[in-house]
């Protein structure tokens, strides 16, 4: 099968091209930028914002991985506008897919809360896996917990946070819950997206996470006791907004405010799969978190050391 993974240069598309060339998928790449992609798969380079390139890239292609999101800042700096980016590169893949008689789009997004109103992000990657599911005969959109792994900026943000700040203090959100997911199941699950055959009636929207339920406090619980490291946690509810709140815990851990402030303000209820078995659907066996926890720190340190691991 001819495959279009977009966003190849991403923790999760670069781990994706082994895992579809295993099962012997013919791939190719679309990207602004040859030089971060770490892969080796034939490139088509473009922009999926101004449609450039993905003509060339979609054509004769039966699977289209849609992989992009838009929480970097563009290169005029200009961040307000980041859905209508976002909403503009899902509407002419859109439009480049159906005219190139793609049979299925693949797209992964996050989990969406159900009890309160989803963030500007959130709410911008709803918009998005709209779009897609409307775009081809047979699409599926697949939202992900957050994900454990060495390539996962969420994670890398909590080690750094962890590793930094000797006393952990965390606001309200520590008490949400959420079922993080391992990186190798997430990418297992997105591959078999490809060809999977649903059942009739299937939703074709499906929600990915792993087997435990945690709240986030329990979550750097865990991550710091995997780490070895003596922090301890104390409640903490800061008189300033939450925009500045998540400016100090980026510049503590080293990343992007682009990346951080949308997370953090998604942080505002429990964020937890709908019903459905996703796992089983895929047939995709799940690892448990601690499992999950241990891994990535190990690939990270074969890279990279850690503090008192």
């Amino acid at each position: 099968m001819r495959i279009l993974i977009t966003g190849v240069s991403g923790f999760v598309g670069s781990r994706l091209v082994p895992r579809l060339r295993h099962d012997g998928h013919e791939l190719r790449g679309f990207a602004r930028d040859a030089a971060r992609v770490a892969v080796d798969v034939p490139l088509v380079l473009g922009d999926a914002v101004s449609g450039a390139g993905l003509d060339a890239a979609l054509d004769g292609v039966e699977v289209a991985y849609f992989l992009i999101h838009s929480m970097e800042p563009p290169p005029d700096g200009d961040r307000a506008a980041f859905e209508a980016r976002e909403l503009a590169s899902a509407e002419r893949f859109a439009t480049a897919a159906r005219a190139a008689g793609v049979r299925r789009i693949v797209y992964l997004g996050g989990l969406v809360p159900t009890a309160v109103a989803p963030s500007a992000h959130l709410a911008s990657r709803l918009v998005v896996e709209q779009t897609l599911l409307a775009a081809v005969p047979d699409p599926l959109a697949l939202r992900a917990s957050i994900v454990i792994g060495a390539g996962s900026r969420s994670f890398r943000f909590l080690v750094r946070l962890i590793e930094r700040m000797p006393v952990l203090a965390l606001p309200g959100w520590r008490d949400f819950r959420t079922q993080p997911v391992d990186e190798r199941d997430v990418v297992e699950t997105v591959a078999r997206a490809a060809t999977a055959q649903l059942p009739a009636g299937a939703p074709r929207s499906l929600d990915l996470a792993g087997p435990d339920v945690v709240s986030y406090r329990e979550l750097i619980e865990r991550i710091r006791d995997h780490m070895l490291l003596d922090r301890p946690v104390l409640p903490f509810d800061p008189p300033a907004p939450a925009s500045i709140a998540s400016r100090v815990a980026a510049a503590i851990a080293g990343e992007r405010h682009e990346l951080v402030g949308p997370l953090m303000a998604g942080l505002t209820s429990d964020l937890l799969p709908r019903a459905g078995d996703t796992a089983a659907l895929l047939d995709v066996r799940l690892h448990r978190l601690d499992a999950a926890i241990e891994h990535a720190l190990r690939e990270w340190e074969r890279d990279e050391p850690l503090a008192a691991r």
